[in-house]
């Protein structure tokens, strides 16, 4: 609201004011998606359209608020929201317009009634009704108990489980008064996940612990396996962790580990080997972790090398190796020639480009291809673009709805 992070009670009440929200989005955005709701568009008292992006630029964002069209709801997505929750706009007409596995609608509960315009007016319906008439419309829902948001008096999980009933093949999110990481565990049990605001924001659960709560092990020393991969999902070795050290791990978004020889593990603090952790994900049977890690130093492997299996190949170790090389290119050396060439490098994409163009067997399709994608690493190592940032880019193409023409210039 107005540019910044605010916490309201009942949907009116300020509770909390917490500043810009990048830095926020930044914390959160290690253990899954965001609730990033624009309460100016909702009321209609203004936007902040262009924040939201940024933030969806740092986190993966559920979107919601003021978004009534599907215009600008195909704008929300086009912006980078991973999915749209559309709340007083839910009815079947538009969300039949859009991408059913990115749509979440918002059912406000009073006492079981769902109410609409800043659950001030009730509409005499149940909320099982609702969901029963746009579950086959959406990918899930996201249920608020009005009489419990952001007064941390824990949520009610019978009502949790009827709605989970209810919401059929769709998926469940329940916020209001999830205060505790037993409720946490509780609703994922039932196939449910917790949208908690206060709770964090006020310490009753600490971040990883909130994270860690589905978690299960039948390790008679608690521990969990836990897979490390770099950004490009390449596994770079396996550890262990344990609620310590992945509550230590979320709060620095550092690798951290747990040793069964020396305990609490910070990786790489005598190597410079470091990590900086990106995300963490549960597997489904909720006894194993995955981290992904942008991983510095010489590599993962206490031998120095990228991994606990050796060298990892593929383009992700070409690029790597010709960003080293922008700057220390053996002399003589064909890539030292198109580093310091620029109208070479240029002429060069031009012809393989060309050739790959008119190409026409398996085979020399696969050879020009080749050439192509090694002159684009080149020219990418000169201008210091990581494959990394070429990725992200790619990525949040696909998650556009409005395509363009793509015709030749």
């Amino acid at each position: 609201m107005g540019g910044q992070t605010v916490q309201l009670v009942g949907g009116r009440d300020l509770a909390l004011e917490a500043g810009c929200p990048l830095p926020i989005a930044e914390r959160f955005g290690v253990i899954g998606e965001l609730a990033l709701i624009d309460l100016d568009a909702a009321l209609g008292t203004g936007d902040n359209r262009a924040l939201v992006e940024r933030v969806c630029r740092v986190a993966r964002c559920r979107v919601g608020g003021g978004i009534r069209s599907v215009a600008r709801a195909v704008e929300a997505l086009d912006a980078g929201a991973e999915k749209l929750i559309l709340g007083t706009a839910a009815t079947p007409e538009l969300l039949r317009q859009l991408p059913k596995s990115r749509l979440i609608a918002a059912l406000d509960a009073l006492d079981g009634e769902v109410v609409v315009e800043g659950w001030r007016t009730k509409t005499g319906a149940s909320v099982p009704e609702r969901m029963r008439e746009l579950r086959d419309v959406v990918g899930g829902f996201l249920v608020t108990f009005v009489e419990r948001e952001g007064r941390l008096g824990g949520t009610d999980l019978e009502r949790a489980r009827e709605l989970r009933d209810a919401a059929g093949d769709a998926s469940l999110t329940i916020a209001g008064g999830v205060t505790t990481v037993a409720e946490v565990a509780a609703l994922d049990k039932l196939g449910i996940d917790a949208q908690v605001g206060m709770a964090l924001y006020q310490g009753h659960m600490e971040l990883g612990d909130a994270f860690a709560a589905p978690l299960v092990s039948d390790r008679a020393d608690g521990l969990f396996a836990t897979v490390v991969v770099d950004e490009h999902g390449r596994a770079l070795g396996q550890c262990w962790s344990s609620r310590e050290s992945l509550r230590a791990a979320i709060a620095t978004r550092t690798g951290i580990y747990h040793s069964r020889q020396r305990g609490l593990w910070h990786k790489g603090a005598s190597s410079g080997a470091t990590q900086r952790l990106v995300r963490v994900d549960l597997d489904c049977d909720r006894d194993a972790l995955r981290f992904t890690v942008v991983q510095a130093g010489p590599g993962f492997c206490h031998t120095g090398t990228t991994s606990c299996w050796g060298a990892l190949g593929g383009m992700p170790a070409l690029a790597e190796v010709l960003r080293g090389r922008a700057t220390d290119a053996p002399a003589g050396s064909y890539t030292a020639r198109l580093l310091h060439e620029p109208e070479l490098l240029r002429k060069k994409l031009i012809e393989e480009a060309g050739e790959l163009g008119l190409a026409a067997s398996h085979d020399e399709v696969a050879h020009e291809a080749a050439d192509v994608l090694y002159f684009t690493l080149v020219r990418m190592a000169k201008a210091g673009v990581s494959l990394t940032e070429v990725e992200q880019i790619l990525e949040a193409r696909a998650r556009k709805i409005t395509r363009r023409p793509g015709d030749a210039k």
